[in-house]
């Protein structure tokens, strides 16, 4: 506690007298360009990820990054999408898993936890589609490498969760909103985003990379990373976690 308090004293004193401008601002309203949905991990931090300012991010936390498809339940989710669509206009929404999740390790375990921890085995029933796609397919792999499959197709599945949400197919279907997917390796800081075009988890900067280079050679062939666990698999398992659900 003397710590946060320290940094609350450091905040008062120093940033908020040089963001006097910003501060007068948001404190008119906020106009969040994106809604940020990742889990409730301490070592997510979505501001520090991105280098994000005050007010540029509308954020949901929760474990696993879940977002239960529209009407199962009346949680805190549906209606923060819906505020953030609705009344706020966001452009983008981002939905950011992580290596080395611990809700996606519970789903590994999912009936251990019905006795022991009941509200996080209720929670992660909410993405029982993941858990079932994983354990249906690669049943054989070992539980590290499962826990790979496990945070890529959590956050494809939560794509297609937020799809259900009535504003936001509305809002893509004007072209208005725009979805992404992105994995955060907790080991080197490097962030993967999904690729519908090319159905596979890359760098977030291929795309330029690809761009600027005019033979199609050096930049694009360094563009694409790879998962976390991936030097782990076949190469069939490693083209699984690439290409999602697609």
């Amino acid at each position: 506690m003397k710590k946060l308090m320290r940094g609350l004293r450091q905040f008062q004193d120093t940033y908020v007298p040089s963001h006097k401008k910003l501060m007068a601002t948001l404190a008119k309203g906020q106009s969040p360009n994106t809604l940020f949905i990742t889990c409730s991990d301490s070592r997510v931090q979505p501001e520090l990820i991105t280098q994000a300012e005050l007010g540029e991010l509308f954020v949901i936390r929760n474990a696993g990054n879940i977002v239960p498809p529209f009407g199962a339940t009346n949680g805190g989710e549906g209606a923060t999408i819906e505020y953030a669509v609705k009344s706020l206009n966001v452009d983008h929404i981002i939905v950011c898993g992580h290596s080395s999740c611990g809700a996606m390790k519970g789903l590994l375990q999912i009936g251990q936890l019905e006795e022991k921890m009941p509200l996080v085995y209720n929670w992660l029933i909410h993405t029982e589609a993941t858990r079932q796609l994983v354990e249906d397919n690669y049943n054989d792999l070992e539980k590290s490498d499962k826990l790979d499959m496990l945070v890529a197709e959590n956050v494809l599945t939560q794509i297609e969760n937020l799809r259900t949400y009535p504003a936001v197919r509305s809002m893509l279907h004007r072209g208005n909103l725009s979805l992404h997917g992105w994995i955060y390796n907790i080991n080197d800081g490097s962030i993967l985003a999904y690729d519908a075009e090319r159905h596979a988890f890359v760098a977030p900067f291929s795309n330029l990379g690809k761009a600027l280079n005019n033979n199609g050679s050096a930049h694009g062939a360094h563009a694409v990373s790879h998962m976390p666990g991936e030097n782990r698999l076949a190469r069939t398992q490693a083209e699984r976690i690439f290409k999602g659900s697609y």
